[in-house]
């Protein structure tokens, strides 16, 4: 159950405040003198969510009595430097950060059997899920265990975080891999927006069977725009179970999907702190693509890109087979031992690809024309972008450009999801 929400427009004050209230009552509900805290925050590319600082107070509240430690919760994301772990969680000394290792560093617990994932999938998916979770995670013990997150639509998910933190975030190779290649089966657009899609009914179950030994509970928060255009927090959902999840998730639903006419000039920023590479920024088009007009374009500015993948192999994949729609993905899938390896990339290139429904246009801060185009998007120079599409100047919205042009823009694509009123429909309640 929830045990406490609080909705409206919150300052960092008041959410500080609400961080206190929480470890109060967890120190009342689950452990009154924890002595080994765990804090599981999103990695940083939601770092604009304020789970940084909020992590930060948590361990502010629990380190004078308590060995705490944090991991964040990458999945298969590159660990943070250090500079980055002192950017998102400030004073939280560096050697209390932990590393989360999604190859080698993970425990097998379970599994969804085959049978629940067919039937949840309606047939789509008919593969277990192993169930690998990082070793510290369920292999120490631990007095309590908090997760910090921005709940916010996801194309996996139907909306992130809650116990996406541990099958996703601090899942094993065997568990991402089987369940990015399910929700890819299910098909992104039926993702988006569903509070219980089949992936999280997988997850619930999973949470259920093996997960019942943690101390744990939730901390999530909801953001949406005000009239200036300002990302803001809306509200604050702690509790320990999967109701928490679904006041937060209905919660976002209403202030996170705009509804838009199908657009035919999207122009989207992938912000440069946060996003290197297009298995993150591509963002952009799983939260656009429900809105966008047949034959219309959504133009990405991503000053921070560098790279593909997040790691090595997934980078090399991706540069080998490209974004080339569902189709001649699933093809390769049964004929190339690399796609069957590495599922989650598989299922990332079905969920990249417009299905050459509209076009997709990089402008990147350090890849050049030739690498962007060979993994199927269009290419943009980011100088000439940014001259064109100041984003000082452009207003979240419709916008009118000098020589008439009409552009749709977004500042931040991660925080929302932007769809046609036809595409929402029969989403789940």
């Amino acid at each position: 159950m929830s045990w406490f929400i609080e909705k409206g427009v919150l300052t960092r004050e008041r959410i500080l405040e609400l961080t206190r209230q929480a470890a109060d009552e967890a120190r009342r509900r689950i452990c009154a003198d924890p002595k080994r805290v765990l804090l599981l925050p999103p990695d940083i590319t939601r770092a604009h969510s304020g789970a940084g600082w909020i992590t930060e107070e948590f361990y502010k509240i629990f380190s004078p009595t308590a060995d705490v430690y944090v991991i964040p919760t990458l999945g298969q994301h590159l660990p943070h430097t250090p500079e980055q772990n002192r950017w998102m969680f400030g004073s939280i000394p560096e050697e209390k950060i932990l590393k989360h290792d999604w190859r080698n560093g993970a425990t097998l617990i379970g599994e969804v059997p085959a049978e629940y994932v067919k039937e949840v999938s309606r047939g789509k998916a008919d593969w277990s899920i192993p169930i690998a979770l990082n070793t510290p995670l369920v292999k120490e013990k631990w007095d309590l265990v908090i997760n910090v997150g921005h709940v916010v639509p996801h194309e996996v998910l139907g909306f992130a975080n809650h116990n996406k933190n541990y099958f996703i975030g601090l899942g094993g190779k065997p568990t991402i891999c089987a369940s990015h290649m399910m929700a890819a089966c299910c098909g992104i657009e039926n993702n988006l927006g569903n509070l219980l899609t089949p992936l999280r009914r997988c997850y619930n179950k999973a949470e259920e069977d093996y997960l019942g030994f943690l101390p744990d509970f939730f901390f999530e928060v909801t953001m949406a725009y005000d009239a200036a255009g300002v990302l803001q927090h809306t509200g604050v959902y702690v509790g320990d179970d999967v109701e928490v999840y679904l006041d937060a998730a209905r919660a976002s639903r209403e202030q996170n999907v705009t509804i838009v006419p199908p657009l035919n000039k999207v122009v989207a920023v992938m912000q440069g702190d946060e996003f290197y590479s297009t298995w993150v920024a591509n963002k952009a088009i799983y939260r656009t693509r429900m809105a966008m007009a047949d034959g219309g374009e959504l133009l990405i500015i991503a000053p921070g890109l560098k790279r593909f993948g997040e790691q090595a192999d997934v980078d090399a994949l991706i540069r080998k087979f490209g974004y080339s729609g569902t189709e001649n993905v699933m093809k390769l899938w049964k004929q190339e031992p690399v796609l069957q390896d590495l599922t989650h990339g598989t299922a990332h290139l079905i969920h990249g690809s417009s299905e050459g429904r509209f076009k997709i246009t990089y402008a990147p801060g350090h890849l050049t024309k030739e690498e962007v185009e060979s993994v199927c998007f269009g290419y943009a120079d980011l100088e000439e972008t940014l001259k064109r599409y100041d984003p000082a100047k452009m207003k979240n919205g419709f916008n009118t450009m000098p020589d008439g042009e009409v552009v749709y823009y977004i500042s931040t694509p991660s925080a929302g999801l932007w769809s046609t009123e036809e595409k929402m429909r029969d989403r789940d309640a």
